[in-house]
Formats: structure tokens, C-alpha cells, sequence
């Protein structure tokens, strides 16, 4: 079964950071196989409250989408995204698309 994050995230307020985050993100992608937005259509927002963005990620398996989000790699990228805007990440198993 493939592994998705689910990010949903503020308006972001630090270019910088998210820049760097950005750049950061794109090797720990390309060994963990994540692929951004995968769906053809974007999802909508619905009942949120501060919410402005919706990021999936698919990764090759759970494993893989556990081990990335576990990675010091990504434990450094992480905080500038966290420094960019606020956000929530959730991890899920199965087939979304």
C-alpha cells in the first residue's frame, strides 16, 4: 500500500524559509520516490478555519512515508517549514488516486 502525507497549511509568511525548505525537500523526495499532488484534481478546503493551502504527497509505500518524515534530512528542511507558516501532517496508508 503507498504512503501519503497530507499537509495542510497556513498562508505563508517567510519566502525565505519556505524557499529553503523547498530546496531542502527536492534530494529527501527523490530518495524516499515522493511525488507532490499526485491527484488530478486538487482537493478543496472545506470547514477550516485558518487553512489556506492542501499538499499530498505520495511515497511508494507507508514505510517509505514514515521513514522520510523520520529522516534528519527532513528533520532540518522541517523547520523552515515550520518557520514558513503553520501547518498540520498527517500520514496515511492506502490508495488515494
Amino acid at each position: 500500500m503507498k504512503g501519503y502525507w497530507l499537509i495542510i497549511g497556513t498562508e505563508i509568511w517567510d519566502d525565505g524559509a519556505q524557499r529553503q525548505y523547498v530546496r531542502l525537500w527536492k534530494p529527501i523526495a527523490e530518495k524516499y520516490q515522493a511525488r507532490v499532488n499526485p491527484l488530478k484534481a486538487p482537493p478543496l478546503l472545506k470547514e477550516v478555519r485558518d487553512a489556506r493551502r492542501v499538499t499530498i504527497v505520495e511515497f511508494p509505500s507507508y514505510e517509505f512515508a514514515q521513514a522520510c518524515y523520520e529522516d534528519p534530512d527532513y528533520e532540518e528542511a522541517r523547520r523552515f517549514a515550520l518557520q514558513a507558516s503553520n501547518r498540520e501532517l498527517l500520514i496515511l496508508q492506502g490508495e488515494l488516486a
